[in-house]
């Protein structure tokens, strides 16, 4: 059975059927799912899920894209949410420069950044990163927090260069795998699956988005993960089979989900995507 690290089923497009997709996952092998919050005003819509369904866990943070809509009282928020039992990480939080082009706007998510990393610190809780088009003062500034002592985390749709997941890798960090892996064009990310060690990538959807083949371009849910094992599974000459187990395994490791019961729910048939 699978883990999905990082969904987003709180998500206006799963709207006009997200109880009957959820209710499929365990017919088509999802075992878990982290619902991750990423905006301000957000966090509700997570911990509804996670209170309705079982088998749905959170991660409570915020994006880059609102970091300068974050307040103390976000961060507060934030802080008091993860006392929830079924709340497993800081997420997703880190910095995306790629809209965010003045030095202004870098500074505001590095100011957040850091906020939610001290968060992460101080409750004992693994983190969640994004980042794009800031691969170094990414790296600088996670480098800095894990010498200081953190509870692990991952490095969510990384995208990357090998060189640069070798550092991740070296801080003992995880690093999530999607629907990416499947294209054809994604020779850095193939090459990385290849170098990274099995023991240190989880799945992940980041569903709405970022469907693999043979949905690309539809809407993405945890039901394509298989895709996602399979293509991993090629590029290390092993089973789908091994892929789901040990990176499952990875995923409760880190994230100290532990198995639930699925016999109190009705479950319908699998569902298209």
């Amino acid at each position: 059975m699978i883990i999905d690290t990082h969904a987003h089923y709180d998500d206006e497009a799963f709207d006009t059927d997200r109880e009957a997709l959820l209710m499929s996952m365990y017919d088509g092998g999802i075992e878990k799912i982290v619902n991750v919050c990423a905006s301000v005003g957000g966090f509700q819509d997570t911990v509804d899920l996670m209170e309705k369904y079982p088998f749905v866990y959170g991660a409570v943070g915020i994006h880059p894209d609102d970091a300068d809509k974050m307040t103390q009282e976000t961060l507060d928020e934030i802080r008091r949410l993860s006392h929830m039992d079924k709340m497993v990480a800081i997420g997703e939080i880190g910095l995306d420069y790629y809209w965010h082009k003045e030095e202004e706007e870098h500074q505001i998510q590095k100011k957040m950044f850091r906020a939610q990393l001290d968060i992460a610190r101080e409750e004992k809780l693994p983190f969640m990163i994004h980042s794009r088009e800031a691969a170094e003062d990414t790296l600088n500034i996670v480098r800095e927090y894990m010498q200081g002592g953190m509870y692990g985390g991952i490095i969510h749709c990384f995208s990357y260069s090998r060189e640069i997941a070798a550092e991740y890798l070296k801080m003992g960090l995880y690093l999530g795998i999607g629907g990416v892996v499947t294209f054809k064009n994604a020779k850095k990310l193939k090459e990385t699956v290849q170098y990274a060690p099995l023991s240190q990538l989880v799945l992940e959807t980041d569903c709405p988005y970022m469907s693999p083949e043979p949905n690309r371009g539809k809407r993405n849910s945890s039901l394509n993960l298989p895709y996602v094992a399979q293509a991993i599974a090629e590029l290390k000459g092993i089973t789908a089979e091994e892929v789901i187990d040990v990176t499952r395994q990875n995923a409760e490791k880190l994230l100290g989900i532990h198995p639930v019961s699925y016999t109190h729910l009705t479950l319908p048939t699998k569902l298209e995507v």
